[in-house]
């Protein structure tokens, strides 16, 4: 048994990942290091053969694996259960991600990002390229093509999705620092400006891991419109929680989703649009442009 403390804890969040939670964790098994590390695996009520997979591996490597089993799904409570849950298992100086549908490819990935934020203070996260796999019946380009080693700007990061979830490795101290919203809808978001509110990020050399594109996945499901409105409430969100930072961005993305809210929500509620209508009344042209942009797009039947 290794008595030595956790440097770092692994988040893996899982829920009906039969099909990939095998690879996932055995990204996790292989990785070398000259320090402890613990993958904290929350399974969320899974209704296939996730959990028993999970029980199989923290058998098999209980001085790494340690899985917490739901037997009520946490995440459609939309309450910040998951959120809650998670963060109180971060018994690592560090913390690191990977959902249960992706994995890592570099035994040494771990190692290499402990070593770069213990030998650079100034940054709070570091993350690395992966590569986008698509499963049968999902197509698409490389989501993360653009991504190159360096040190990123917040800016740059709001515009174009360039840290993968499975990627991130951060400082265990930051979680303290995160605000409290309940309409916060995307964790990711949350803790990459809060990363930014307390220190730099940097992309280091090497693809590390796998970026897996399914149809499982939430987002690839969700109707336009209510994901829509989801992102409109969360950057309202945000853009209250972190007025220190620089948000222009996504004050913009703001009118993007009310607009195409007003135009193709044709059950609109009345508190959506005094919603719109109160946010709005600051960027009264920016907010028509992206209105009339919308409804020729309806008009020639494009969402």
């Amino acid at each position: 048994m290794d008595n030595r403390e956790v440097m770092v804890t692994i988040r893996c969040l899982a829920y009906n990942h039969e099909p990939y939670i095998r690879q996932c964790l055995e990204g996790f098994v292989m990785q070398k290091t000259n320090f402890r590390f613990e993958a904290i695996v929350h399974d969320d009520a899974s209704t296939d053969g996730t959990a028993a997979i999970i029980r199989e591996y923290a058998e098999k490597y209980p001085d790494i694996i340690k899985p917490i089993f739901e037997t009520e799904n946490q995440y459609s409570k939309r309450d910040g259960s998951v959120t809650r849950i998670m963060n109180a298992q971060k018994h690592g100086k560090y913390v690191a991600m990977c959902e249960g549908d992706d994995y890592w490819i570099d035994p040494l990935k771990l190692q290499k990002q402990v070593d770069f934020l213990e030998e650079n203070l100034e940054y709070s996260l570091c993350f690395h390229r992966v590569k986008t796999t698509y499963e049968k019946g999902c197509n698409g380009k490389d989501v993360f093509a653009h991504v190159r080693p360096g040190e990123y700007t917040l800016d740059y990061i709001l515009r174009r999705w360039t840290v993968p979830t499975g990627s991130m490795l951060f400082r265990k101290e930051i979680l303290a620092h995160t605000p409290k919203n309940p309409d916060f809808k995307y964790g990711d978001n949350v803790l990459l400006l809060t990363c930014f509110s307390q220190g730099k990020v940097y992309c280091i050399d090497g693809v590390l891991g796998v970026y897996r594109r399914h149809f499982g996945g939430w987002t690839m499901n969700k109707p336009r419109v209510a994901l829509s409105k989801e992102q409109y409430v969360h950057i309202n969100a945000l853009i209250d929680s972190f007025s220190n930072l620089s948000l222009d961005y996504l004050n913009e993305k703001k009118i993007s989703y009310a607009a195409y809210i007003q135009v193709y929500d044709e059950e609109l509620s009345t508190e959506w649009k005094q919603k719109i209508r109160h946010d709005f009344k600051l960027f009264p042209m920016k907010y028509i442009i992206q209105y009339l942009k919308c409804r020729i797009r309806k008009i020639l039947g494009r969402k």
